[in-house]
């Protein structure tokens, strides 16, 4: 009895791959999801490159009017020397990932 159930139970299985694995299945292309998230990731990268720039020139301004109105204060000449260089690396790594997702892309399609 528990032999003819796991050998109907296997071919069971076996159909349910078959059908769900085949060419037809398979060929259909990207779906709507995933068409839609892919185009939702692009819009969130460019918007990430719009304010990025403005972010970056804030803080490298921000960071000059620091250092210069800083009155001889050590303290506050550091903090703006550390605001400005770490606003640029951050600005810069932005645009290196921007390069290198492109570059992902291109190699894909």
């Amino acid at each position: 009895m528990k032999k003819h159930f796991f050998i109907i139970f296997i071919i069971i299985l076996f159909i349910i791959f078959l059908f769900c694995f085949s060419n037809d299945c398979l060929s259909i292309g990207d779906p709507q999801i995933v068409n839609k998230i892919n185009s939702a990731f692009e819009s969130i990268e460019s918007w990430i490159l719009k304010i990025s720039t403005p972010a970056a020139a804030v803080a490298v301004g921000s960071g000059a009017f620091m250092k210069k109105f800083s009155f001889g204060d050590e303290e506050r000449i550091r903090i703006g020397k550390k605001l400005i260089k770490s606003s640029l690396f951050s600005y810069a790594f932005i645009l290196a990932i921007d390069l290198i997702l492109s570059a992902i892309k291109s190699l894909i399609r």
